[in-house]
């Protein structure tokens, strides 16, 4: 086996229109498809990030939420890169997003924040 890279992320998002609108209009990812799936009362919208991976958009009937936030066991965060993690910040900030202090990598010395989608899911931005 040869693993090149990730495809997609999936995400549930309890309030699809509220997720859908801060996934495309705040974080400006383009839409690839969007389908109802009457069987499971279900939306599925993806997603298309730079570099051809993508995030899987989900709604569906009464998700139970999230343990806690980030150290709950599974996913502990999705991470982008962007080349100024400051001017990201001030951007997200000027899009009413509360974002984290800046921090820096003790490891590589990159910058790096944290913020959180319409769920509570941690997001992180990571500096190139």
């Amino acid at each position: 086996m040869h693993l090149q890279r990730i495809h997609h992320v999936a995400i549930i998002a309890s309030d699809y229109e509220k997720s859908k609108a801060f996934y495309t209009e705040i974080l400006g990812l383009r839409v690839l498809a969007e389908h109802y799936r009457s069987e499971r009362r279900s939306y599925k919208l993806d997603l298309a990030l730079p570099d051809g991976g993508q995030l899987e958009l989900f709604s569906f009937p009464e998700p139970p939420p999230r343990l806690s936030r980030p150290e709950a066991a599974g996913l502990r965060h999705l991470a982008f890169v962007v080349p100024d993690v400051e001017e990201a910040l001030a951007e997200l900030r000027g899009r009413g997003v509360a974002v984290e202090e800046m921090r820096v990598d003790e490891y590589t010395g990159k910058r790096f924040a944290f913020f959180a989608d319409p769920d509570d899911l941690p997001l992180e931005l990571y500096e190139a």
